[in-house]
């Protein structure tokens, strides 16, 4: 997987769809080239990569499509985490920087090092973040010029057991956490997750993780923009760190879904 190109995804919907599922986070794989920069040896690496994958997230994503009235658009991150993280700012404003974990991580989950002091990332920075960034704008742009307007439904998971690397993690970890901005998620928007994913137990907002990923293009000036960030708490689907899908993925699925298709009616974005 040398191609840029080929680190991300873009997997068309229905032409008249405004919904993209973005799904950063659910691969696992990491380039010979990339692993050469990584200290820990095979067995730890292959456990923090239990801790950090968005593990299934893809498959959720993709079976929801699938059962969706009208398919959204899926734009899927093809490398782990590990390699870069599309989702932080590669700059020194990332308060993420602090224990590590910038746009190219310096430490694990547990804040012990993954790259050593004084690595430069910024060749993968150049390398993946940027052309996933531009790939990801201008996807939102083809369904603003097809649509009149996008939706993005941000899908990742979290664990049940808070992190070291937690900065803000604290707070109630609901079997469903919505990440809501306050420019970009409308009410209704988020009343429509809220209802799709009531049968799990309980939906929180903006706790333990707080946000929603919208390119920096469009951030904070076009409300044509919609985005909904949606955390899933692992153990409603799954094995921890990194096991098994279970039973409840079909039902996350189908919850997705409902969700994709109450976005894509009229009136979701913003005006």
């Amino acid at each position: 997987m040398n191609d840029v190109s080929a680190s991300y995804q873009l997997m068309p919907g229905a032409p008249d769809s405004p919904v993209i599922l973005h799904v950063p986070h659910s691969s696992r794989a990491i380039l010979a080239d990339v692993r050469a920069g990584i200290v820990l040896e095979d067995a730890a690496l292959e456990r923090e990569l239990d801790h950090i994958t968005d593990a299934h997230t893809a498959r959720i994503a993709a079976e929801a499509a699938s059962r969706a009235a009208t398919e959204p658009w899926r734009f899927v991150n093809q490398l782990s985490r590990l390699v870069v993280d599309p989702e932080r700012f590669p700059d020194e404003r990332e308060e993420m920087l602090a224990v590590g974990m910038g746009a190219v991580y310096t430490r694990t989950t547990h804040r012990e090092e993954l790259r050593s002091g004084g690595y430069d990332g910024q060749p993968l920075i150049e390398r993946y973040f940027h052309p996933y960034a531009a790939a990801m704008t201008d996807a939102v742009s083809q369904r603003l010029d097809a649509v009149g307007r996008a939706v993005i439904i941000d899908v990742h998971s979290y664990p049940t057991e808070r992190l070291p690397y937690e900065l803000h993690g604290g707070g109630p970890r609901p079997p469903i956490c919505l990440g809501r901005d306050a420019f970009h998620t409308p009410a209704e928007l988020l009343a429509h997750a809220e209802k799709a994913f009531a049968g799990f137990g309980g939906t929180g907002v903006n706790s333990p993780f707080e946000g929603t990923y919208v390119p920096l293009k469009y951030y904070g000036n076009d409300p044509r923009v919609s985005a909904l960030m949606i955390e899933i708490r692992r153990d409603v689907y799954m094995s921890e760190p990194g096991g098994a899908a279970g039973a409840g993925l079909g039902a996350l699925a189908g919850a997705l879904c409902e969700l994709v298709d109450m976005a894509g009616t009229a009136g979701t974005a913003q005006t």
